[in-house]
């Protein structure tokens, strides 16, 4: 209760937390929220690139579908990824991070020398790569942020177990005879598992961001999804005169992106007070 008050006092982290809110409520809600359903895949050629206006408050593409209702069904998409992407991650990070943090020798140096190997490459980069190998698709995107984003999870929680692991009552539950299965999971990982929400809840922010990027490039979502990078993608020939068509769905994106990070900024604070924003 006095975390959760603490939170409360954080102005940047409650705004955060409102974002986040509201976009989820927005992707579950979708398809009711939406003004036009028929707009969000189907166009009328003769509304195409028309401004905002009383019907169309985001304007219409080049297709003439609505830019407001393909922005709020892209919300469940982006959602989708940035959970999907952080799921997987954590089930291939945390256990490494774990075993290669209590653990010393040639296995733990193996993990963590891997580890460092893919964090040298910066992660668009090898997403990149990784995406031109897959067939193109949201599938694909998501495979590549996965396979890219787990060694932030193994460090973090790496470093996270590297502490615990000297504590005292880790000493004597060794001496009892616990096996090492019943301490990690039992007691070092609840040690640990706020470091773990505070990457996750980052880790999202940065997962939306880097998945539009590769819709952008034309690597992640095919048309005619309504995906925030594809739609950006797509109207770039129709810019400065169509200014609309990129910049709602642009704003989205930073929105929901401000709100993981400052969310997440706020949840670190609580951590770790040596991290603690100055005020």
């Amino acid at each position: 209760m006095l975390l959760v008050k603490k939170l409360l006092r954080d102005i940047p982290a409650v705004l955060g937390l409102v974002i986040i809110v509201t976009v989820v409520l927005v992707a579950i809600f979708a398809w009711h929220l939406v003004p036009d359903p028929y707009g969000v895949y189907d166009g009328d050629i003769l509304t195409r690139l028309q401004p905002p206006s009383w019907e169309h408050p985001f304007g219409t593409d080049d297709l003439g579908r609505d830019i407001l209702s393909r922005v709020i069904v892209g919300s469940r998409g982006a959602l989708m990824i940035a959970l999907g992407v952080v799921a997987v991650s954590m089930v291939i990070g945390i256990p490494l991070g774990l075993y290669a943090g209590y653990e010393s020798g040639w296995g733990s140096e193996a993990i963590m020398r891997l580890t460092d190997i893919f964090l040298a490459v910066p992660q668009l980069i090898l997403a990149l790569a990784v995406a031109q190998i897959l067939s193109r698709g949201i599938e694909s995107a998501m495979l590549a942020l996965a396979l890219t984003y787990w060694p932030f999870f193994t460090r973090t929680v790496f470093a996270e177990t590297r502490r615990v692991r000297t504590a005292l009552f880790i000493e004597a539950m060794e001496g009892l005879g616990a096996s090492r299965l019943r301490i990690i999971t039992a007691h070092i990982l609840p040690n640990v598992a706020a470091s773990i929400i505070v990457r996750a809840t980052i880790g999202m922010g940065f997962t939306i961001l880097t998945a539009a990027t590769l819709g952008f490039l034309g690597i992640g979502a095919t048309p005619p999804s309504p995906d925030w990078g594809l739609t950006i993608a797509e109207s770039r020939e129709y810019l400065p005169e169509s200014w609309w068509f990129a910049t709602f769905p642009g704003l989205a994106i930073l929105l929901t992106v401000l709100g993981f990070n400052l969310f997440g900024d706020g949840l670190r604070d609580l951590v770790d007070p040596r991290l603690r924003r100055s005020r």
